[in-house]
């Protein structure tokens, strides 16, 4: 089968199409927003260096800074719209499917192209695709207007499937996934350090638009005394919201920027709870890693995502109101305190994590969903049965 990738290029986005590598299908990206080259996915066919028309190695920066005006007047006349190009790679490929990656990154986009074919349209939810922009009436505009089109769809988590049939979705869900699949669990034992020797909290440091970070810090301002024996390390900040925070008021505390995978991938191996806080996520993928690397969760619920994997107090600790630093507190305070639960929770989670997120069973499920198409296609063009 000839499937045609369409995304950005992200790291989710490379570690989902790893699983299509030596599968048999002939496998191409179309890069929706034209960023180059991306040497990790040579094995795939790439379409890149469609958009620019003008000044095509540099100098477009310059003028987009200095006059954005004239910037925006070359964009119109010389680049190369989305569409065009699209079509033109969908007409030389002749896909058997084309897989879309996000919805207003790489399917809003495409959309007048995929209205006027019938390639089997696949779907992958990520994160606040539906949840959030539901919220806003341009948004859902275009919600309304892909979901009726899409064929199939892939989520990572149960809340958006039900999201996307109230809006208009009529296709075939194939199932709920880690957004960037599934993870090598193996890789993750190398690096685990055992539970009585972790010493780390390690909260995410998301201050934007859906990211929450300063409540937590908040919260363990509060818990100074209970945290004598701890190191808190807030990692992948980029806001000054963040940075403010001293080590006066929290005690032995790291404030680090974004980090490579591998370095992030050790400090939850090392780390005794992992705290992730948004007012809207689907399944994060920085919770399922703390997950396998061993980390005990304390997660915001946004619209229920996360209590489809956390059980309350059993294998992790479910945050309702990501804004409420007190209950934050309280949640930090009893995972402290109850050192048995997380011991507890340990066990439990690697054994739901070699069974639901490991990268081998994902991924076979996953090449299942894909050569499933063809026939639920054959099936839906037969004639319906007569008597």
């Amino acid at each position: 089968m000839r499937i045609l990738l369409v995304s950005m290029n992200s790291i989710h986005f490379r570690r989902w199409s790893e699983q299509l590598r030596d599968s048999g299908h002939e496998v191409y990206w179309f890069d929706i927003l034209d960023q180059g080259d991306a040497p990790s996915i040579s094995w795939m066919t790439q379409i890149t260096g469609w958009k620019k028309g003008f000044l095509k190695k540099r100098g477009r920066t310059f003028i987009k800074n200095r006059s954005p005006k004239l910037y925006t007047a070359l964009v119109n006349k010389y680049d190369t719209k989305v569409e065009e190009a699209f079509a033109k790679a969908v007409q030389e490929i002749q896909p058997d499917a084309i897989h879309s990656f996000a919805l207003y990154v790489s399917c809003t986009p495409i959309l007048p192209v995929m209205l006027q074919n019938n390639i089997p349209w696949i779907y992958s939810s990520w994160g606040s695709d539906l949840f959030y922009f539901r919220k806003d009436s341009s948004h859902l505009k275009d919600i309304k207007k892909v979901l009726p089109r899409v064929n199939y769809m892939f989520a990572d988590c149960k809340r958006d499937q039900e999201i996307a049939t109230e809006l208009g979705f009529i296709g075939t869900h194939l199932g709920v996934f880690p957004g960037g699949g599934g993870f090598d669990l193996e890789a993750f034992k190398t690096y685990q350090i055992p539970q009585s020797q972790r010493k780390i909290i390690a909260v995410k440091g998301n201050e934007n638009r859906s990211g929450r970070a300063v409540p937590v810090l908040k919260a363990l301002e509060q818990l100074c005394l209970q945290l004598t024996d701890l190191e808190v390390v807030v990692f992948g900040v980029e806001n000054d919201a963040v940075f403010q925070f001293q080590e006066g008021s929290i005690p032995h505390l790291t404030i680090k920027g974004l980090m490579e995978h591998e370095e992030l991938i050790r400090l939850f191996c090392s780390s005794l709870i992992y705290i992730g806080n948004s007012n809207s996520d689907g399944m994060p993928n920085t919770l399922l890693e703390a997950i396998c690397a061993g980390a005990f969760p304390i997660q915001s619920n946004p619209g229920g995502a996360t209590a489809e994997l956390i059980k309350n107090k059993k294998n992790g600790l479910l945050i309702e109101d990501c804004e409420n630093s007190e209950e934050i507190q309280q949640h930090i305070s009893f995972a402290i305190q109850n050192l048995a639960m997380i011991e507890n929770a340990f066990v439990y989670n690697q054994a739901y994590a070699q069974e639901h997120l490991s990268r081998e069973v994902l991924t076979k499920k996953a090449l299942k969903m894909y050569q499933m198409i063809p026939s639920i296609e054959r099936d839906n063009s037969s004639p319906p049965f007569n008597d």
